[in-house]
């Protein structure tokens, strides 16, 4: 649910130097006059983040993003929280992006949009699709079938001989933000950060950002403990750090801890639900939303989504503010194409053009673009930048699924994993290069195994690496790792089991 505030007096709104902030016509389509909308409005203060990159501690650098756009938010946005308490309407204040998320009628929604410290009223819809139980973006097809082997897929990216070299993703952190997971799945309960071997504690491992669910939802609303009601999320963890550590060998960083949050109800998202996971990961807070931990925060993230504008991204950028912040915090974005093509610049949804997006596309086990990958350049929001920036494996690829089963898996949401296993495979080898994330992008696209297409799209000939389809090739992350300068280190599993830690009591899977 949103937040009422309880302030006493409201502010007048501020006087309007500047033309009026643009209302997304589309919030109110159709809707009766008066009846209220859901939409966020955007300030125009933005926090001063140059400071960041020269913060050498990963923590502490997290730190100082997170307090200054928090600091920024609390003192920008106080005026325009009395004035939306004193009208009684439901709100939810943002502090990664200067934002709140409003319900109310469109009388108020012009209001605000007149006032000077007002940028922008975006569209935010509570849409329900429809749905088949697998997500709408990932073609796959379900399997019985279990082989107690090394996934192709991983072989072909090279993560064995990392491996062999002694790094699995130790001392890694990746976050999913997805439909949520099954966190007690034979192949990524080891690795839950959670998870002690013996007890549970979801505070600061868990977030769920649904907090009005679809009617029949399996996991409700504001769900206590993980819960994925969909499968997708549980597939796209298991090929980030997922192993059963009896033979079902299926993700590339199997040495990484996993924690998540949901923002999606069934595979349908909106802005605001996005940003708030990226809001949680930059400051994992508890079960209750209380004591928020920077030196808690993931790695890495992986975003096997994208946001259209049937989803409320009608504004292209929406979204960039959000992932340009946690950037800019050291945390790497790894973004998959989406599943529209073959045409040309089909890489449209938000956040898949951003700049600060890692954006992969789907190549099968030979190399082969997917026919569903979509492809660059980046048009949406007119900059023509080069997308993707690489590709990996996302055909039929075996990984995790409901409570405890294993399916084949198609699509770019299935190559995404790839990357962020490989950052998290890279990072545990080369300590030096975490919370770099130019340097690491750049190490990846430069070790990445070159393709070539007989598709130009926008500039960018296929014959050409980089190329529009591809990116810069396939993930090489053995390569990665060795042109770091990683040494081989000795190690006495192949995978590092939880360590104990004193945490609270179990809670009850929702």
């Amino acid at each position: 649910m949103l937040l009422f505030a309880a302030l006493a007096l409201a502010a007048a709104p501020a006087r309007r130097l500047t033309a009026a902030a643009p209302i997304d016509e589309r919030i109110f389509s159709g809707r009766p006059s008066g009846e209220p909308a859901s939409f966020l409005v955007v300030l125009r203060e933005e926090a001063d983040l140059s400071g960041a990159a020269r913060i050498a501690d990963r923590v502490e650098r997290i730190r100082f993003v997170a307090g200054a756009l928090r600091e920024q938010a609390n003192r920008s946005q106080a005026p325009l929280l009395a004035r939306l308490a004193a009208a009684g309407v439901p709100f939810r204040p943002y502090f990664v992006v200067n934002m709140i998320e409003v319900e109310a009628p469109r009388a108020l929604a012009e209001e605000l949009a007149s006032r000077d410290d007002v940028s922008s009223v975006a569209a935010n819809p509570r849409i329900r699709i429809e749905r088949e139980p697998v997500s709408r973006t990932d073609p796959s097809i379900l399997s019985a079938s279990v082989e107690l082997a090394i996934e192709p897929n991983l072989t072909r990216i090279g993560a064995p001989e990392v491996w062999e070299r002694g790094f699995t993703g130790q001392g890694i952190v990746v976050g999913v933000a997805d439909t949520g997971f099954v966190w007690d799945h034979p192949a990524l309960k080891p690795h839950y950060r959670g998870f002690d071997g013996a007890v549970v504690s979801h505070d600061h491992h868990w977030h769920d950002a649904i907090h009005d669910a679809a009617a029949g939802n399996p996991c409700g609303a504001d769900a206590p403990a993980p819960c994925d009601d969909d499968g997708h999320g549980t597939s796209t963890s298991g090929v980030s750090v997922g192993d059963d550590l009896a033979g079902n060998r299926i993700g590339v960083a199997p040495g990484a801890r996993l924690i998540g949050c949901r923002n999606m109800d069934r595979g349908v998202g909106t802005p605001a639900r996005y940003a708030e996971c990226f809001e949680w990961f930059l400051e994992p807070t508890d079960v209750h939303g209380g004591n928020p931990r920077a030196d808690l925060a993931p790695h890495v993230i992986n975003n096997s989504w994208g946001c259209p504008a049937s989803e409320g991204c009608t504004d292209p950028n929406v979204l960039v503010a959000v992932v340009d912040h946690v950037v800019a915090a050291g945390i790497f974005v790894s973004v998959s194409a989406g599943n529209s093509g073959p045409s040309c610049a089909t890489i449209d949804d938000a956040p898949t053009f951003y700049a600060s997006s890692f954006t992969v596309a789907a190549t099968d086990l030979d190399d082969q673009i997917a026919g569903f990958s979509s492809r660059g350049p980046a048009a949406a929001d007119g900059s023509g930048r080069l997308k993707p920036e690489i590709a990996a494996p996302g055909v039929n690829i075996r990984t995790s699924v409901s409570a405890d089963g294993y399916r084949t898996f198609s699509g770019t949401s299935a190559a995404a994993p790839h990357v962020t296993g490989a950052v998290a495979l890279l990072w545990s080898s080369a300590p030096a290069l975490i919370g770099n994330v130019a340097a690491t992008a750049s190490l990846l696209e430069r070790t990445a195994a070159p393709l070539t297409s007989t598709q130009d799209c926008g500039g960018f000939p296929g014959a050409s690496v980089p190329n529009a389809v591809f990116g810069w090739g396939r993930l090489d992350v053995a390569a990665a790792v060795a042109a770091a300068g990683a040494p081989t280190q000795p190690r006495a599993q192949p995978i590092p089991r939880p360590h104990r830690r004193p945490v609270g009591r179990v809670l009850p899977r929702s």
